[in-house]
């Protein structure tokens, strides 16, 4: 294991990023398998199919995505941008040290405050709906080393000229190669990245990445999983956990970017993705071309209202939901099915549970579950079940 702890980020006291800061390493870990084996004990689920929960790869440095937000620390204060202060949503944080992201990051972080400050731009008001400022995101190719810059702000005037300028002036400072830099246009009263229209000031809306030898391209608001090295240990897993798929039909839903689809493709007959996010979709279907894969076939919408769209009925199925899982009716229509096994991965061990509850009334136990911690010094944990009709 890489290196385990270090100081203290000077953010750590008001950041909402970071639960474990200061704490042993040993303790973290100790911490969350305790917490894994207190929902089992509540669901009624079997210590004995636990496996138990794999360390991290590396503690710090290992996110290759932030969605960084402007705002200030005291209503009409100075312009700060990082992450929301602890315990008062309307309160933002520079987080220009953060561990958890590479040393570029926090230097693009930095100019990008810098200048918005000499510019006398302001951050947009969640409440008053005024302000130019809203986001900025970062993105990365870790196997690639391609830099992606994205500043997300209301549709006022805004120097595009001086920010791409800047920021390429910032290349000569910075280990990774900026490939592209973004406007995204938000005008939405709601309080999330929104890609109402964008604009690229220089280079590409994408970046390229690889994983367990395929190739990705990825949108500049795909999924992809955040973790590249961790992922990569999680997808061998996978695929290890997964039921011998030669000459099957494969259903891999919450599919994202395609990334389980095409490590299953080799073997298998067609494999079917379903996903909500349009854009991760496109990214799927592209990456299958990027990969020369013709027997995977993407369906856009959400799971429950695709499912009976597919032509064939599965031999297979893996499922990797968002953090809310799985819906009553998707669950349902899965064990409809009637297969022998299902893989189930999730980045969150509560409704992982919860979902299983249902399962087991429909006939489905777990056999097998691992735990990775992936997300060191936060309270994040991956989960890879395995469920096997009774």
């Amino acid at each position: 294991m890489a290196e385990v702890n270090r100081g203290i980020c000077p953010a750590s006291e008001h950041c909402g990023g970071c639960l474990y800061q200061g704490v042993k390493y040993e303790e973290q870990l100790a911490q969350k398998d305790k917490g894994v084996r207190r929902l089992l004990t509540k669901h009624d689920i079997d210590e004995s199919v636990y496996l138990g929960m794999e360390p991290a790869l590396s503690c710090y440095e290992y996110r290759n995505k932030m969605e960084y937000t402007f705002g200030d620390l005291e209503k009409g204060g100075e312009l700060e941008l990082g992450m929301h202060y602890r315990g008062r949503f309307m309160s933002i944080i520079t987080t220009d040290e953060c561990q958890l992201v590479p040393a570029d990051f926090n230097k693009v972080l930095r100019s990008t405050l810098e200048f918005c400050r000499s510019k006398g731009y302001r951050p947009y008001h969640r409440k008053t709906h005024e302000g130019l400022l809203r986001n900025l995101v970062v993105r990365c190719g870790v196997r690639t080393n391609e830099l992606l810059i994205n500043i997300v702000t209301a549709s006022a005037e805004f120097d595009e000229e001086g920010f791409k300028e800047m920021l390429l002036a910032l290349q000569q400072e910075l280990d990774m190669e900026i490939v592209g830099i973004m406007r995204t246009f938000n005008d939405a009263l709601a309080d999330a990245v929104i890609d109402e229209s964008h604009k690229i000031l220089y280079g590409r809306d994408y970046y390229n990445e690889e994983i367990l030898g395929l190739k990705f391209k990825v949108n500049t608001f795909a999924f992809f999983q955040t973790n590249i090295d961790a992922v990569e240990r999680l997808y061998s897993d996978v695929l290890d956990v997964v039921p011998d798929v030669s000459g099957k039909t494969v259903y891999d839903l919450y599919c994202g970017t395609g990334t389980i689809s095409q490590l299953m493709a080799s073997k298998a007959n067609d494999v079917y993705g379903i996903d909500i996010v349009q854009d991760s979709i496109d990214a799927a279907i592209s990456n299958t071309e990027l990969n020369g894969i013709k027997n995977c076939h993407y369906i856009c919408g959400d799971v429950k209202e695709k499912l009976d769209e597919i032509p064939e009925k599965p031999d297979v199925i893996v499922v990797d939901p968002p953090r809310a899982g799985i819906h009553d009716k998707a669950v349902k229509m899965l064990c409809e099915y009637g297969i022998e096994e299902i893989v189930y991965v999730s980045c969150n061990p509560k409704t992982l549970c919860i979902n299983l509850d249902l399962f087991r009334e429909l006939g489905y136990e777990i056999k097998q579950l691992k735990t990775y911690d992936n997300f060191p010094l936060t309270k994040h944990i991956e989960c890879v079940a395995l469920l096997q009709r009774a």
